[in-house]
């Protein structure tokens, strides 16, 4: 069975171009051979991020991210294996074959959360008949008082938990178990009884970018002690930091359209309301402070985001360094100003569609808005807090990306205060920065080769991607002892007797992603560009290499014939062992000294 979906994954590979499927999450553009992009696995500014089309895989030359056309949909869409292989396969109009290829962690791996989403699935269809059932009149009433059509209903698919008891019962009927339940989030236990965790709620699915629930939220129609919104727990499927309310639409209406830009607002009702008002661009952080993935998320739609937050300045302003992880993943950021104490839904109610358009048309870069945001604290009449205002506002501007910008910045600061352009040049150009989160650039990848096992990495490099003087030395004359450059020494060798073309993708098949071995390979594919092959330069360092293993290889000898000869009783033996050792050394010499081996 596992040769039938080996077998489908390499005519599912035939059938894709890797350029395709990444050009559709990441603008590319061609130079030279390659494909390049900014990596959309780190932040950065020049294009690190290579895609070989002959080859079939990517490799960023900045944080060392590499794979084949699998491992990009993996990464990019944040999903397993298996979910990757049937996002390609939907692409490739290939119907996925049936197989126990799986292990048996990776069976229960899969077991577990196929059963996860089913719940959360059959707790989605569970909710919204409660909706249509009669018996949810709160719910309904709720919803006509915050004007939803019912067609908006339907797309967002909300649903009403009518009490706490009603939904476990439903589940424990429909054979699931109670653990699994639990691991979901959709039910709690209390006191060993199982309650639903939305009880009483009227329900928004939260639903991924592959059309899946994975959690839900729940807003309290009765007055409560603690927050009116609140969603299920963290789970297996369901991270909020790394999800976004309304992705699912959002993707759907990529395929349709260019996305200029995103809307991103604070809750559900907010989306909700600029959805049906026609502003289908739009998505929700769901009350968590913005996140690098979140922001990473939003990069494969668009570069360019409008921040839509409620109208109090206060509470925008707390929300301020977490804008400011949006732009340091390269996301061009602008503040939408609302009319103070309004939120998005509240504006498209009393003004309409036409009243929020207006405000998106007023939308400042952020670093205006962050000036605007101080304003707004400060009471401009009184000497002190006016002077208070300007140091804030002075470390807002040092920040500024240009010389010009800082000064259109300057001048607006003294519009506000009434300070001339040429103090407030004076006091900027001794004031501190504002403190702000750095962009996290990748870690530095860990790298304790030995000179050796440096020179071994070049030599496979050499033979891998075809540089010219490694076809005057047979690779069978080199012996490799680093594990991961015997393995692909074999393949070489193998395509070589087999008269095919080696393929560097097919590599990533045997090696386990996230370990030490897929770690060096990735090292190897450094070379990938082909730069650092060329040339007499590199040239000579590859003979060096081959002098360094060979010499490598009888220093070895040396040293166990030596160990030999400590244990050795018998003086003829000693002898011959030492004639051995001697002609080990001048073939050693020889190797040294000349130019070619």
């Amino acid at each position: 069975m596992a040769d039938v979906f080996s077998e489908f994954i390499t005519t599912l590979k035939e059938k894709l171009n890797i350029v395709d499927v990444v050009s559709s999450y990441i603008g590319l553009e061609k130079r030279g051979s390659n494909y390049w992009a900014c990596c959309p696995f780190h932040h950065e500014k020049t294009p690190s991020f290579s895609i070989s089309e002959p080859d079939q895989f990517y490799h960023c030359f900045g944080c060392g991210e590499s794979g084949d056309i699998i491992k990009f949909v993996k990464e990019i869409e944040n999903v397993d294996f298996m979910d990757a292989v049937k996002l390609l396969a939907e692409r490739a109009k290939l119907p996925m074959p049936q197989t126990g290829y799986d292990n048996q962690k990776t069976v229960e791996q899969k077991r577990k959360r196929d059963t996860m989403l089913k719940i959360l699935n059959d707790t989605a269809h569970f909710y919204l008949d409660n909706l249509n059932s009669g018996k949810a009149d709160e719910h309904i009433e709720y919803i006509l008082k915050r004007q939803i059509p019912a067609n908006i209903v339907r797309t967002f698919g909300l649903g009403a938990s009518l009490n706490f008891t009603d939904l476990p019962a439903y589940l424990l009927k429909n054979g699931y178990n109670r653990q699994d339940m639990l691991d979901c989030g959709v039910v709690n236990s209390i006191d060993g009884r199982l309650v639903d965790s939305q009880g009483g709620r009227l329900i928004f699915p939260i639903i991924n970018a592959m059309g899946e629930v994975i959690a839900f939220g729940g807003r309290a129609l009765k007055k409560v002690d603690f927050g009116k919104y609140k969603n299920t727990k963290d789970t297996p499927v369901f991270n909020k930091s790394k999800t976004l309310y309304n992705i699912n639409l959002l993707k759907k209406l990529k395929t349709t359209q260019t996305i200029r830009e995103v809307i991103m607002v604070e809750g559900y009702m907010d989306t909700i309301s600029l959805y049906q008002a026609g502003f289908k661009n739009v998505v929700a952080s769901m009350g968590t402070s913005l996140t690098q993935d979140q922001a990473r998320l939003i990069k494969r739609y668009t570069n360019n985001v409008l921040i839509s937050y409620d109208g109090d300045a206060a509470g925008q302003h707390a929300n301020l360094r977490g804008l400011e992880i949006l732009k340091n993943e390269g996301l061009n950021v602008k503040v939408v100003p609302l009319v103070n104490g309004l939120d998005p839904d509240d504006v498209i109610k009393q003004l309409g569609a036409e009243g929020y358009q207006n405000c998106l048309n007023k939308a400042m870069p952020l670093i205006d808005f962050k000036l605007h945001a101080l304003r707004s604290q400060y009471d401009l009449t009184k000497s002190e807090e006016k002077r208070k205002f300007v140091a804030d506002a002075l470390k807002v501007i040092k920040t500024a990306d240009s010389a010009t910008e800082q000064e259109d910045l300057l001048k607006t600061l003294r519009d506000i205060t009434g300070f001339t352009y040429e103090s407030l040049k004076r006091d900027l150009n001794t004031s501190p920065k504002e403190d702000k989160p750095e962009p996290q650039n990748p870690p530095a990848r860990k790298d304790s080769a030995t000179v050796s096992e440096r020179a071994s990495r070049f030599i496979i490099a050499a033979y891998l991607f075809g540089a010219k003087f490694a076809a005057d030395v047979p690779i069978t004359d080199i012996v490799f002892t680093n594990g991961v450059h015997a393995i692909i020494a074999k393949y070489i060798q193998s395509k070589k007797l087999m008269e095919e073309r080696v393929q560097p993708a097919e590599l990533f098949e045997f090696f386990d992603e996230d370990s030490e071995e897929y770690a060096e390979l990735c090292r190897i594919l450094d070379y990938s560009d082909g730069n650092r092959l060329k040339g007499e330069v590199a040239e000579k360092y590859f003979y060096d290499c081959i002098k360094r293993l060979k010499t490598d290889e009888i220093d070895g000898q040396i040293a166990r014939i030596k160990t030999l000869i400590e244990k050795e009783q018998n003086s003829a033996e000693r002898l011959k062992m030492a004639q051995t050792m001697q002609q080990l050394l001048q073939i050693k010499s020889k190797i040294k000294s000349g130019d070619k081996q």
